[in-house]
């Protein structure tokens, strides 16, 4: 379910099967949705505002909903990129912490996120919404160990870093150079112990005393973009 008309815009300008298109009289009748509705490959209809609310899960309801095709593979899904920058998600529940993860992930140029056991479906409303398109485009394996994960990308030769709130070893102070896997787990679980055993080094975010850990997605996107920085650092 494809949640409001951004989404519905990013999943027809991609190319992705829909089955209908559901919009409100007062959307329908603006010249920019008139314009993108003409590109769906499939049945539009319009719907009262009141009856379109009750089929979504968002909150604010934006006026359009679209039915998708969103097949999703496992560690194959993930493509081979040398220095690329790659997540996998251990347990990270929240579906709305996995769409800011990818989000920040895509905008940062990483090549792909990997969704272990106990991750929220990239399909959930809330983690599609949250994303603002990004996993519609975004490599992303499903369901897959880490194991898995290592084993698909082999032949580039990554390093596995694990975030964690406490001890290991400053962000700020280690050379991350190469293929990167940046294991996270859930706020509260923390990784478990498969995915601890393929991790080369161990990353915590230096804080202010009176902060004891972020957000999953926050301390995600804290370290994509210093890998960003000095990735363009090193390009300069």
């Amino acid at each position: 379910m494809l949640e409001g008309p951004k989404l519905v815009a990013e999943a027809i300008a991609s190319g992705i099967r829909l089955d209908t298109v559901l919009v409100t009289p007062q959307l329908a009748a603006r010249a920019d949705m008139q314009r993108m509705l003409e590109r769906a490959a499939c049945p539009v209809e319009e719907i009262e505002p009141s009856l379109l609310a009750s089929m979504m899960d968002a909150d604010t309801p934006q006026g359009a909903l679209a039915v998708a095709h969103l097949p999703r593979r496992g560690a194959e899904a993930l493509p081979h990129r040398h220095d690329g920058i790659y997540l996998y998600l251990d347990g990270v529940q929240d579906p709305g912490n996995l769409g800011a993860i990818a989000r920040a992930a895509e905008a940062a140029g990483a090549a792909g996120i990997a969704c272990g056991p106990g991750t929220a479906h990239p399909n959930h409303p809330r983690a599609l919404r949250g994303s603002a398109g990004s996993l519609l485009r975004l490599p992303v394996a499903v369901a897959v160990s880490a194991d898995a994960v290592h084993e698909r990308l082999a032949p580039v030769q990554p390093r596995w870093a694990a975030l964690v709130a406490h001890g290991g070893e400053d962000l700020y102070d280690q050379l991350l150079a190469g293929t990167l896997v940046l294991a996270l787990g859930a706020e509260g679980g923390g990784l478990s112990p498969a995915t601890q055993r393929l991790a080369d080094l161990e990353l915590r975010i230096p804080l202010a005393p009176a902060v004891e850990s972020l957000n999953v997605a926050t301390a995600a996107a804290v370290v994509l973009f210093e890998l960003r920085r000095r990735a363009r650092a090193g390009a300069a």
